[in-house]
C-alpha cells in the first residue's frame, strides 16, 4: 500500500539514487528517482511526491533551489537534503530558508534515513490534519454567523456548500443589511483559496478619482500625486479571493478594464510597462437588482455574464420571519455577553413588536436595535422603550386584552413566543388570519407555530 508514501530521490550518483530506491521500496514506498534538477521537475508531471530525498550539489543546480521550488508547488512536501561533510554548513541553509525537513550528512545509515522518512511522513500527516481540522473550525465560525432555519437562508447555505470549493465566478444579490458580505466570507473559507489573500473591496466607498488606482496600482511618476510605487488591490489578491462589493457602483469606464483583467488574467499598474499575471477568484455582491442595473447602464452586460456565472439571492428579513426568534435569542445572548449587562429576557409586548415590524434595514438592523436596547435597558428584561422609536408602531398600538401573558425569563424565547401567539390570538378573537397579520406572519408559518407550541386550534379547547 504505497497510497501517501510517494517519494522523490534526486541524486546524480546512480549508484546512491539506486541503492535508495531499493532501501525505500523495500519498506513499501512508491519511488521516483531523477539524476538532476530538470529531471526531478519533470517527474512532477506524473505524480506529486510526499517526501523527497534531494542532494545539494546537482549538475544542473542545487538543492537548495529544488527544495524550494518542490516546496512552492506543494508547501506540504516534506524534503531531507543529502549532504558531503564539507558543505554541510551551506546546507544548514536549506532547513531554514528553503523549508527542508532536515539534513543529513553522508555517508549515512540506511536505517536513519528510513526514520527520517517515517518521520517526515508523519509530519506530513499531523500538519494535514491540523490544516484540515483549522478549515472546518474557520468554516462552521463563518456559518455560524449565518442564523437561519428556513427555506429561503437553507436554500442559500445549499449554494455556498455546491460552489465554495471552485473557482466559479459568484454573484450575490441582497438588500443592504441582509448578510452579503457574510456569503462571501463563507465562500472564501470554504474555499481551496482559503489561505491566500482574503480582499474586499467596497466600490461605492473609494473616491471615482482614485478608484483605478487602487484597483490597479500605479508606478512612480504616472501622475501628480505618485510619489512611489503602488501594488493594488487586484495585485494583493493573487492566489486568493477577490470580493467587489456594490459592484454596480464602479465607474462603466473602469467596468471594461476589470473586463479585460478577468479575460486575459493580467494588470497593468498606471504608468507601466509590463502586465502583471494575478490568479484570483472574484466574488461579487450588489444590492440592487442587477436587471435594472443593465436597464440603466450602470452595469455592463458582458461584464454581468462574466460576474454571473453563479448568482445567489439572499432573501430580505420581512421574507423569512420564521428566522426572527433564532436571531433575536442569538443577538440578545451576543450583546449581553459582550456588554456584560445583567438582561435575563425581552417583556412579551416588546417581542411582539420585534417580530411584527418590517425590519427595512434587515438583519443589520436588527442586530443594531438589539445591541442599542441592551445598552440602554435599566430593568432586567428589555421593553417597547430600550427599542428604536420605530419599533415602537410595529403593527399598531395594541389593543387590550385579559389575559395577560406571564413575565418570561432569560433565553426562554421559545416561551416569549408561545405568549405572544396567545396574546395575539385572545387579542383577535382567536382569528387566524388576523393574528397572523398582527404578528407579521403568513398564515401557515401561524399554524406551524401553533403546533410546535402546544396551541390548539380552537379557543374553547384551550379551556
Amino acid at each position: 500500500m504505497t497510497r501517501g508514501r510517494t517519494v522523490l530521490v534526486v541524486d546524480d550518483e546512480k549508484t546512491i539514487a539506486d541503492g535508495l530506491r531499493l532501501t525505500l521500496e523495500a519498506e513499501g514506498y512508491d519511488v521516483r528517482t531523477a539524476g538532476s534538477v530538470r529531471a526531478a521537475l519533470a517527474t512532477l508531471a506524473d505524480s506529486e511526491p510526499h517526501a523527497a530525498i534531494v542532494d545539494l550539489m546537482l549538475p544542473d543546480g542545487d538543492g537548495l533551489g529544488l527544495t524550494r521550488e518542490l516546496k512552492r508547488r506543494d508547501p506540504a512536501v516534506e524534503v531531507i537534503v543529502i549532504t558531503a561533510y564539507g558543505s554541510v554548513r551551506r546546507a544548514m541553509e536549506a532547513t531554514k530558508d528553503a523549508g527542508a525537513f532536515y539534513v543529513l550528512e553522508k555517508p549515512f545509515d540506511p536505517d536513519e534515513l528510513l526514520g527520517l522518512v517515517g518521520n517526515a511522513l508523519e509530519r506530513r500527516r499531523l500538519v494535514a490534519e491540523n490544516l484540515d481540522l483549522r478549515r472546518r473550525l474557520v468554516d462552521q465560525a463563518a456559518d455560524s454567523e449565518i442564523l437561519g432555519q428556513g427555506p429561503g437562508i437553507q436554500r442559500v447555505m445549499e449554494t455556498v456548500a455546491s460552489v465554495a470549493d471552485t473557482d466559479a465566478n459568484v454573484l450575490i444579490v441582497g438588500e443592504s443589511g441582509t448578510g452579503k458580505e457574510l456569503i462571501a466570507n463563507a465562500l472564501h473559507a470554504r474555499s481551496r483559496r482559503a489561505r491566500g489573500p482574503w480582499v474586499k473591496i467596497n466600490c461605492a466607498a473609494l473616491p471615482k478619482d482614485l478608484i483605478e488606482s487602487e484597483l490597479f496600482g500605479h508606478t512612480k511618476g504616472s501622475f501628480t500625486g505618485a510619489t512611489a510605487d503602488k501594488t493594488g488591490l487586484l495585485e494583493e489578491a493573487h492566489g486568493g479571493s477577490l470580493l467587489l462589493d456594490e459592484i454596480t457602483e464602479m465607474p462603466v469606464d473602469l467596468q471594461a478594464k476589470l473586463l479585460r483583467v478577468l479575460e486575459e488574467r493580467v494588470v497593468r499598474r498606471l504608468g507601466a510597462a509590463r502586465a502583471t499575471p494575478v490568479d484570483f477568484r472574484l466574488i461579487s455582491s450588489t444590492n440592487r437588482s442587477p436587471e435594472a442595473a443593465l436597464r440603466d447602464g450602470r452595469l455592463r452586460q458582458d461584464l454581468f455574464f462574466r460576474l454571473n456565472t453563479v448568482s445567489i439571492l439572499i432573501p430580505p428579513l420581512r421574507d423569512r420571519r420564521e428566522d426572527l426568534p433564532l436571531l433575536v435569542r442569538a443577538f440578545l445572548e451576543r450583546y449581553r455577553t459582550k456588554h456584560g449587562r445583567p438582561i435575563e429576557g425581552i417583556a412579551p409586548e416588546a417581542y411582539r413588536r420585534l417580530l411584527a415590524y418590517a425590519w427595512p434595514g434587515n438583519v443589520r438592523e436588527l442586530q443594531h436595535a438589539l445591541e442599542r436596547a441592551v445598552l440602554v435597558a435599566r430593568g432586567p428584561e428589555l421593553t417597547v422603550g430600550d427599542f428604536p422609536e420605530a419599533l415602537g408602531h410595529a403593527g399598531g398600538e395594541p389593543a387590550a386584552s385579559p389575559v395577560t401573558p406571564a413575565q418570561v425569563p432569560a433565553g426562554s424565547l421559545e416561551e416569549i413566543e408561545r405568549a405572544s401567539i396567545l396574546r395575539a390570538l385572545e387579542t383577535t378573537g382567536w382569528n387566524k388570519q388576523a393574528a397572523a397579520a398582527l404578528l407579521g406572519l403568513r398564515r401557515p408559518t401561524l399554524y406551524s407555530k401553533m403546533r410546535r407550541h402546544g396551541i390548539p386550534q380552537r379557543r374553547d379547547a384551550d379551556r
